[in-house]
């Protein structure tokens, strides 16, 4: 392929297995979307003659990873705000959820997925409905997804018909598609407690059939472990008795797990997606970090949705991962700043069965991001120590700094504005969606 742009930056953050700092770096793009070269300048192959070279100041990294999102539910931010997960979905969110329409999800999938592009987050893991207007919403805007409809056992919403609507959409389209296969299509049972175990089972025989990732969760709430940990041993080994284990599955949140549940995760090579904001927010418990990390699970960080978080900010999820893992360990060794921006970047895309994001390395998708040194949280310069550096960016710069983006080797953040749609009116269309979803919670316009 042929080199149709060069990114030269002071600092290159490849996320390699150890979270490596390039000094004076190159990031070369492909005409195809790839790299073909990330490393020191002086050892970059020539350019072509015409290749154009963007000098940039600051850090060149890749895109995060967002690991567990329900994005398209920008429309109820703040719904219900101060009320338990399990009371909150059924007094709120599922009633609200009722009444949301096609152009309701798209307009909320698109206000997301800028605030998404604005923090860095090139790829989100989104389990939602109204699937198709999902995936237009984020092909317009140019971010990455992973799509997986959500479906539930419900009076006329067989989940036998979602199950078997999905697997024609990947028969169809194929499992990834769109420009820079920006779209990969999952399953979304959305929970063993919403599910009976016969739909377990005929997911995990329709995914492995296509290769597709399962994306469900798993022990978020206290409740949810003890009354399924009394019928089936727990959710991981009910996971495993229905077949899931044997093909791709992400487990989101997984907070409530014994010793024998880590065990089967890590032998089964489940990757997880850690959530500790919404899990706060929500008082479900936090989860055991520590003890996934150690048994060598595939751990990456995810936001969940904008009504239970609120935010979609990876950068803070990483904070906060840090502080609670540092807080329950007595330790602040348990997760450094470099353990953190692995697990937002490299193990973030491992946890998700994906090679070819989440690192700056030949033949990987160019989803890049530019981070900015000018500000107040670099005071000390960039021509610090490593750990000093790294400690600047994820504690203090985090996405504020943030730049400019490529998904792709397409930019499509500049100078923090969105290239290809107007955030305006994507938030306009919001508070049109949001009014329809939320009748008599949202006081009158005067």
């Amino acid at each position: 392929m042929t080199l149709t742009r060069r990114l030269q930056a002071p600092i290159v953050l490849p996320a390699d297995t150890t979270f490596s700092v390039i000094r004076d770096g190159v990031v070369d793009v492909t005409d195809n979307g790839r790299i073909s070269y990330c490393g020191p300048r002086t050892d970059a192959p020539p350019a072509p003659p015409g290749a154009p070279t963007e000098n940039l100041t600051g850090i060149l990294m890749p895109g995060l990873v967002n690991t567990h999102a329900h994005s398209a539910m920008t429309p109820l931010r703040g719904a219900g705000g101060d009320r338990p997960l399990i009371p909150w979905l059924h007094e709120v969110i599922w009633p609200a959820e009722a009444r949301m329409r096609a152009q309701d999800a798209q307009a909320g999938m698109l206000l997301g997925s800028l605030e998404m592009l604005r923090h860095g987050i090139t790829t989100s893991a989104e389990m939602y409905m109204h699937g198709e207007s999902v995936v237009e919403a984020a092909l317009a805007v140019g971010n990455r997804i992973l799509m997986a409809p959500a479906y539930f056992d419900r009076p006329g919403e067989g989940w036998r018909n979602a199950l078997a609507a999905i697997g024609r959409w990947i028969d169809s389209d194929g499992l990834r598609f769109g420009p820079g296969d920006r779209i990969e299509l999952c399953y979304g049972p959305h929970s063993a407690y919403s599910l009976p175990k016969d739909a377990l089972s005929a997911t995990a025989d329709a995914a492995a059939s296509r290769g597709a990732l399962v994306h469900i969760h798993v022990a978020e709430t206290e409740a949810e472990d003890q009354a399924l940990r009394a019928i089936h041993g727990s959710v991981p080994q009910l996971l495993a008795d229905t077949g899931l284990m044997d093909g791709r599955l992400l487990a989101a949140h997984a907070v409530h797990l014994s010793g024998h549940d880590i065990r089967l995760l890590a032998d089964n090579s489940v990757g997880v997606a850690h959530c500790p904001g919404s899990n706060a927010k929500l008082a479900s418990g936090t989860a055991r970090l520590a003890a996934l990390r150690a048994a060598s699970v595939h751990v990456g960080l995810g936001t969940d949705g904008p009504a239970s978080n609120d935010d979609l900010d990876l950068w803070e999820e990483m904070r906060l991962a840090m502080m609670f893992a540092r807080t329950n360990a007595r330790d602040p060794l348990a997760l450094t700043g470099r353990d953190a921006l692995l697990m937002a970047t490299r193990l973030g895309a491992t946890a998700l069965g994906r090679l070819d994001i989440g690192r700056l390395e030949a033949g990987a998708w160019a989803d890049v991001i530019h981070v900015g040194v000018d500000g107040p949280y670099f005071a000390a310069g960039i021509d610090v120590a490593d750990e000093h550096l790294l400690a600047n960016l994820v504690w203090g710069a985090g996405a504020r700094a943030v730049q400019d983006v490529w998904v792709a080797g397409e930019k499509v953040v500049a100078r923090k504005q969105p290239l290809r749609v107007d955030p305006v009116e994507a938030q306009w269309a919001v508070g049109r969606a949001a009014a329809h979803m939320l009748p008599g919670m949202l006081r009158p316009r005067a």
